[in-house]
């Protein structure tokens, strides 16, 4: 009912920066929270950022806090990823998701219970 689309992966050499986009339809995702996810090849998936249906409050891992940003448009049904100082350990395949029920925090500790997943955008730092 509820799918999402990325946009804004590609290749940025390190220390730069990128904003990736996810913009969300089929059912009121604009009262849902959403975050971001990362995979790299031979790697679990890990959480990036969070933020809840009014945008108020946010969660962040440790390695993207304090570089990188996520923000929900005035429609709510999107979210942005704004990161910036980038390195090699950001390359990674990233993952939009959404769920009706789960705090922020919630996402951060439980991602394999998040409900619905884009189907991602591909992010390669260069040196």
């Amino acid at each position: 009912q509820v799918q999402l689309v990325e946009s804004g992966g590609g290749l940025v050499q390190a220390g730069g920066s990128l904003r990736l986009s996810c913009t969300s339809s089929g059912s009121t995702v604009r009262d849902y929270g959403m975050g971001w996810f990362r995979q790299a090849p031979g790697k679990e998936r890990e959480f990036v950022a969070a933020i809840n249906w009014s945008g108020g409050s946010t969660v962040y891992s440790d390695s993207a806090r304090g570089r990188f940003t996520i923000s929900r448009g005035d429609a709510k049904n999107t979210v942005s990823l704004q990161m910036t100082g980038l390195n090699a350990e950001d390359s990674a395949v990233y993952y939009c998701a959404a769920d009706p029920l789960m705090t922020p925090q919630a996402m951060s500790m439980n991602p394999t219970a998040v409900d619905y997943w884009g189907r991602g955008t591909l992010v390669t730092v260069s040196a």
